[in-house]
């Protein structure tokens, strides 16, 4: 009986020990979740609500990007667990980036034995600096003119087909490559993070900047506009030698941490993967904007043609009968003078016309007096040497002197008759002759034909021989050697005489 009673008392017990074990295991749950567990910047800094891109997206574990870009440049050893990779590079070092096919059997077949474009650019990773990414480069042009924030390095890479890269966009290259075969483009970073700081103490750090690289395969109407992949890494950049430094120093850091502390950080690896991001939002404008190819004698790279103006274009083709007009309609166009009372628009027109076009976007708000007003070592700092020379010497008006001038003069019948009364005594000499000034460079009869050419408005077949009037009135063909002999400022009296084997005119300077 004394069993009987006793069971359920043990029953009760256990019932009790369930019951506030369960209690507990709910008052677990509850301060696992309560206020104090979690702080909102714990929770501000989980990667979905980072400001930059999430360098481990939630569903990448699973996912096969198309392609994969690799940077073959050690990440640093003192990012945390977390956090997006840092990479180390040194200014103006050429540097590795395989391009690879990464695509499952049968993934986008429409780009099978077709080329794809690739454009890499450097840009900002600090959102605030993004937003004024135009003045910050344009300060960076304004300090180092005639420089590049980004370049290819195309006698070391592999499979890079019509590499370009537009003058007027310092931070980006384009390039067309196979991704059926094998790929290796090597940048250069020439500009350096603590360029961009506020000097304010001395030992400021340098902002991190991402190379971000946007894939576009190519249309119906043959551009290259439809976006395939988008992917990007941070990296930071030293002087030459100072990267290598920079990580030598961070794995010196990291051998001092103990153990449990190394645990909360990535290791380092040999390579940097770019992950994958979201297309950069001017990639368009940057496709379709026109830009001079690199000069190479490989025959994938084009040969630079012209004078390397993004909005260059080619002088009309015109009859030879048209030629003079044309020329003397394109000189007074090209060689006016910018005037102080231009206007900013007058000004950028005037720009335009004289092949400037890169730099109107720095002279944007600039009138006539403005330029006029700069040095030439002030041009020189905005636009380079070779610009700012040319530049300085357009807005002075200056001329180079040719090298010989002549004046020629059209005889006429009316002309001809004066000169007679004139050498037989009767009458006065009062005939006006009006000269026309020819101006030579290569001292050449090739080049004297085709200046009168100009001056009859003929063709320059249609001139057979050119004779100079000797002594005694012989005819001397005129050669290069004759011509190199003129005195400068020589006048001459043009007589033309019908040819006899043809429809040309031989000319005599007398």
């Amino acid at each position: 009986m004394a069993w009987a009673l006793k069971l359920p008392l043990a029953d009760e017990v256990i019932e009790s020990g369930l019951v506030q074990d369960f209690d507990a295991s709910l008052s677990g749950i509850g301060q696992e979740l309560g206020a104090g567990a979690y702080s909102m910047s714990d929770v501000l800094a989980l990667p979905i609500f980072k400001q930059e891109e999430s360098n481990l997206p939630p569903e990448s574990d699973n996912k096969i990007l198309p392609f994969q870009y690799v940077l073959c440049a050690a990440t640093s050893p003192a990012v945390k667990l977390h956090d997006e990779t840092l990479t180390y590079l040194n200014q103006g070092q050429s540097y590795e980036i395989r391009m690879l096919d990464n695509r499952k059997m049968g993934e986008l077949p429409e780009i099978n034995g077709k080329m794809v474009k690739s454009i890499i650019r450097v840009v900002f990773h600090d959102r605030r600096l993004q937003y004024t990414e135009h003045q910050q480069l344009e300060g960076w042009r304004w300090n180092r003119p005639g420089d590049r924030i980004l370049d290819l390095d195309i006698p070391m890479s592999v499979g890079v087909v019509d590499p370009r890269a537009n003058p007027t966009q310092l931070n980006t290259v384009e390039f067309l490559w196979d991704p059926s075969k094998r790929t290796s483009v090597f940048i250069q970073v020439h500009c350096i993070s603590t360029e961009f700081t506020m000097r304010k103490h001395g030992g400021e750090k340098g902002v991190p900047f991402r190379i971000q690289i946007d894939t576009f395969k190519e249309n119906e109407a043959g551009e290259y506009t439809e976006h395939l992949h988008s992917a990007s890494c941070q990296i930071k950049v030293f002087k030459p030698k100072g990267a290598d430094r920079k990580q030598k120093t961070d794995r010196e850091k990291m051998e001092k941490r103990a153990p449990q502390e190394k645990e909360k950080y990535q290791p380092s690896y040999e390579t940097t993967i770019l992950t994958e991001c979201s297309p950069w939002p001017e990639a368009t404008y940057v496709n379709n904007s026109p830009s001079p190819g690199f000069n190479s004698t490989h025959n994938s790279f084009p040969v630079n043609e012209g004078n390397g103006s993004p909005n260059h274009q080619p002088e009309p083709v015109v009859q030879l009968a048209d030629l003079s007009a044309h020329l003397l309609r394109r000189d007074s166009e090209s060689n006016q003078n910018l005037l102080p009372t231009a206007t900013p628009q007058e000004a950028q027109q005037w720009l335009h016309r004289n092949r400037f076009s890169p730099f109107c976007r720095l002279f944007s708000n600039f009138s006539g007096a403005d330029l006029l007003k700069l040095t030439r070592e002030d041009v020189i700092q905005i636009c380079g040497p070779a610009d700012g020379i040319r530049l300085f010497n357009a807005l002075k008006g200056r001329v180079v002197r040719p090298r010989l001038t002549i004046y020629v003069c059209q005889e006429s019948q009316q002309a001809r008759e004066q000169h007679q009364k004139h050498e037989n005594g009767d009458g006065s000499n009062n005939t006006f002759f009006v000269y026309h000034a020819i101006y030579l460079e290569e001292l050449t009869a090739v080049e004297l034909t085709e200046k009168l050419a100009q001056l009859f408005s003929i063709s320059p077949r249609q001139i057979s021989q050119i004779f100079k009037q000797g002594p005694t009135g012989i005819h001397v063909l005129v050669s290069d050697e004759m011509i190199q002999n003129f005195q400068d400022e020589m006048c001459f009296v043009l007589d033309t005489m019908k040819a006899e084997t043809n429809d040309g005119y031989h000319i005599i300077l007398k």
